[in-house]
């Protein structure tokens, strides 16, 4: 019997990278799952791999910044399955650029998809749980709901040419540690994984006048590797692992924690 044998998960920006590795991993635990991603192609993707990993899976496209597609898809968790036990926010984006240089729309962008994605999901599933566990107490019944939120170690430590992403992912560790009081009397435990530096499309190296918005310079990419303590940058599953452990029954006494998954990198300069 795997540990999340007939639970439901929802992870958000679930079409790449760490979204759909964790998507996988939960799908190979015995969750079912709602994917998410803004385009079809890719939200497709994830969920064949989902069900490649012996499990089932619905596709949910749109904006989490939305409150509209936010609740459709709690909606469509129910509607499919009848219940929703477990919420990944991990949607997110980068608009890199010097505080001087960041634009309005830069900044709002951000702190829209990471910031109010993850509210909009939060209350979403609030409403929901809030009932159910009523319901459940009153049958003397303890059934635990997981919010494991996805920040960044940017969101930690901070840094330079992020200002907005810091802030957004600073800002989901409060909303974390304010949810995980909050519906802690629901039996829902809410905890933040903040990974480093990941290898993700987000993180690739990127050339000199690469004009994709996705990357970091290569020379700066060759740095960190070079200097972090077990020798490599993170893999989208040493992340998905560590929500798996934090959606399971395993992390039933555990809320509003932060878990770096940084492999050792807040011990090193980076830049320097």
């Amino acid at each position: 019997m795997q540990p999340l044998d007939g639970k439901v998960a929802i992870v958000t920006g679930s079409g790449r990278g760490i979204g759909r590795a964790t998507a996988v991993a939960l799908a190979a635990a015995g969750a079912r799952l709602v994917v998410n991603d803004l385009d079809e192609q890719p939200a497709r993707e994830a969920a064949e791999a989902v069900r490649a990993a012996g499990s089932d899976a619905a596709i949910a496209l749109g904006s989490v910044a939305s409150p509209e597609v936010a609740a459709a898809m709690v909606e469509a968790a129910h509607s499919q399955w009848g219940r929703l036990d477990i919420l990944v926010n991990n949607a997110g984006l980068t608009r890199d650029a010097m505080l001087h240089r960041m634009t309005d729309e830069q900044f709002s962008l951000v702190m829209d998809v990471v910031v109010r994605g993850a509210f909009n999901m939060t209350r979403a599933c609030a409403a929901r749980w809030r009932d159910a566990a009523r319901l459940e107490k009153s049958a003397a019944r303890r059934v635990h709901r997981k919010i494991v939120n996805v920040s960044s170690i940017t969101g930690v430590h901070g840094a330079v040419g992020n200002a907005n992403y810091a802030t957004a992912k600073a800002a989901l560790i409060g909303l974390t540690k304010a949810s995980a009081r909050e519906l802690s009397q629901y039996l829902v435990n809410c905890n933040a994984v903040a990974p480093g530096i990941i290898d993700t499309r987000m993180t690739a190296a990127r050339e000199p006048g690469e004009t994709s918005g996705l990357g970091i310079p290569a020379g700066v990419r060759e740095k960190i590797i070079e200097r972090m303590p077990f020798g490599r940058i993170g893999t989208p599953a040493d992340v998905a692992n560590a929500i798996v452990f934090l959606a399971s029954p395993a992390s039933d006494f555990i809320t509003g924690q932060v878990l770096q998954i940084d492999g050792g990198m807040e011990f090193i300069d980076v830049v320097g």
